[in-house]
């Protein structure tokens, strides 16, 4: 269960008529929405699809130790953050998923590739345009660990490829040497590609897919309370709040973080507009940025999460989740008193309903945003620059 509290602990630091001419624009933005042609992500995933990517895990984990991801922003940072949020810190190394091409670090790849050498291994190399620069030095590094490893026939059998239907590097690879593949409708980007293959084969060795995209479902239903927070979210910005620092005291939703950072910043973030995302954990980096935060340049808001009945361990007769979480309340309290605007979404249970919900109710809420801001909430001119930049560079 997901609860949304954006007026406790705000409500006194909105101007109530810039809040309503943002809100009062629902119908416009609903429209802009409901017209755009890439809201794919909003109709139910075919159940044939679940059924092949649940046969797929079950091979895998038959003829392999390791599930290597190959992919870079909005096609690994969703199936990434989901994982570790069900994850264990230490976990039996029985079966591993390892993430390879979001970044183009030598000592990481090399180490990796180091690794594998011991590993039994099948590739997931996803990308929706097939000529991410990192995601093609990855897995061309990988094919090549994969020629000393496996005869062409075993390779065939354990690379796998989520892209485009028809078009890119990636497509023609799949054509060319007949490896299977998932697609990516062109109707859905990237940061919008929770519930398609690229994150569900990924996610589907760690928890129930199903009850995930039912939740995410459910989450879609939430398009009021995504409107009202992508309201306040500019109301805020309309009166010099340029910031938004989202907040979570569990340190296994770091990644989550991460994920709603690219959500946020490349659907707004276009045109010289946008409020700027950042993420702090709690309580780590209270003791380093909480102190800017709650007293130094008023141009920050906060979005916490704040996640309930975590474990049932305990210090001194009292959980350790419900005093992790006192922390959080008197923080909140004491930003409060300095003037810092806080929501608070909470989080009763971690489980892949909620999961999902959350996760559907912040892409509403990040298209909403763009709409808000006047601004094309599904592309990202500015990569296709530096991806171009780096083409002429290269």
């Amino acid at each position: 269960m997901v609860k949304f509290d954006f007026d406790t602990y705000s409500k006194n630091y909105i101007d109530e008529e810039i809040f309503s001419k943002n809100f009062n624009r629902k119908e416009e933005v609903f429209s802009k929405f409901n017209n755009s042609e890439m809201i794919g992500w909003t109709r139910k995933v075919d159940n044939s699809i679940i059924d092949e990517i649940l046969s797929l895990r079950n091979e895998v984990k038959s003829n392999a130790n390791c599930f290597v991801v190959v992919g870079i922003g909005g096609s690994y940072l969703g199936s990434k953050a989901i994982n570790d949020i069900f994850s264990d810190y230490y976990e039996d190394s029985s079966f591993e998923i390892i993430y390879l091409g979001n970044n183009l670090s030598s000592k990481y790849i090399r180490d990796t590739l180091e690794y594998l050498k011991n590993k039994d291994f099948y590739v997931n190399v996803i990308s929706k345009s097939g000529n991410t620069k990192e995601v093609e030095v990855s897995y061309e590094l990988i094919k090549s660990l994969m020629n000393e490893k496996y005869s062409e026939e075993e390779k065939r059998k354990r690379i796998i490829i989520t892209t485009d239907s028809n078009s890119g590097k990636l497509r023609e690879e799949v054509k060319k040497f007949n490896y299977r593949s998932f697609v990516i409708p062109s109707d859905i980007g990237g940061r919008y590609s929770l519930i398609t293959p690229a994150h569900l084969l990924p996610l589907s060795f760690k928890l129930d897919i199903k009850k995930l995209v039912n939740g995410f479902y459910s989450g879609l239903e939430l398009k009021d309370e995504a409107m009202y927070y992508a309201s306040i979210r500019k109301s805020l910005f309309d009166t010099g709040k340029y910031i938004e620092n989202y907040s979570v005291y569990e340190e296994n939703f770091n990644y989550f973080l991460e994920w709603l950072k690219q959500l946020f910043a490349e659907s707004e973030g276009k045109d010289f507009k946008g409020i700027f995302p950042v993420s702090t954990i709690g309580t780590r980096d209270l003791h380093s940025l909480g102190q800017f935060i709650q007293e130094g340049n008023p141009v920050i808001f906060e979005t916490f999460i704040k996640v309930l009945n975590v474990t049932d361990f305990k210090y001194e007769n009292r959980r350790l989740d419900e005093i992790n979480n006192i922390v959080l309340d008197s923080v909140v309290q004491a930003h409060i008193k300095s003037g810092v605007c806080c929501n608070i979404i909470e989080v009763s249970e971690i489980d892949e309903e909620s999961i999902g919900l959350l996760c559907a109710f912040f892409m509403l809420s990040a298209a909403y945003s763009g709409y808000l801001f006047d601004v094309n909430p599904f592309n990202q001119p500015g990569v296709e620059v530096y991806k171009e930049c780096l083409r002429n560079n290269l």
